[in-house]
Formats: C-alpha cells, structure tokens, sequence
C-alpha cells in the first residue's frame, strides 16, 4: 500500500448531516456533499475490481450521513442513511476527490444524463 503523507488536521460532520468539512495538513479544505461522497465511494460496490466496472449511482440527492468511523489511522467508514457503510474514506481517496471534484462532479453528472436517471 503507497503511503499517503498528508493527514486531515478536522473532520467535522454539519448539523444537517449533508456536508463533510476535512481539513488537511497542507492548509486544504474539502467541503464535500453527503451525495457527492456516497457517490464517490472508494466501496467495490460502487468502483468495482476495475476502472470499467465502477457504476453510476443515482437517486442520491438527499442521502444523509450517519455515521462516521475511525479506520486505523489512514481512514474512515462512512454510514450513510441508504444503509451503504463499506467504503474505507484513506486519507488519499479524500484528497484526490477534492482535488479533482470538478471534474468528478462533471462526469457523474455527465454519466446520470446519458443513462437517464436521475440524482
């Protein structure tokens, strides 16, 4: 496994239970929607075993999460209110999904308008 240097300084979870704040070592912030992380999820379920496996999740506008768990000290689990809780957030998965948000943002998006469904 390639060691991830950069560890977040905060997580913290919004009242509403829609919006992740990670703040890392590095002075980067990350404001993440509780669909974009659910849709984004590092989870075989939603990325597959390969790149042309991952699958475009909708209908997951108002997904909550509702819980967040501690992995060893490179990452958490999330729970969402869908009931999904197998993605392992490492801190680099966090990082390169705010780095990248736009575009990942873009082609989810993108993905949901060609398979005709909807958020």
């Amino acid at each position: 496994m390639e060691i991830f240097e950069l560890e977040p300084t905060e997580i913290k979870l919004n009242k509403g239970k829609d919006q992740l704040s990670v703040a890392f070592e590095d002075g980067e912030n990350f404001e993440f929607s509780s669909e974009y992380l659910r849709v984004m999820s590092p989870s075989a379920e939603v990325q597959g075993h390969s790149p042309d496996q991952r699958k475009t999740v909708p209908g997951k506008k108002n997904v909550k999460i509702t819980g967040i768990e501690e992995v060893g000290l490179y990452a958490v689990t999330l729970t969402f209110d869908d009931g999904h809780d197998t993605g392992v957030y490492s801190w680099r998965h966090l990082y390169d999904i705010g780095k990248n948000r736009d575009f990942l943002w873009d082609r989810y998006v993108r993905e949901l308008e060609e398979q005709s469904l909807s958020r």
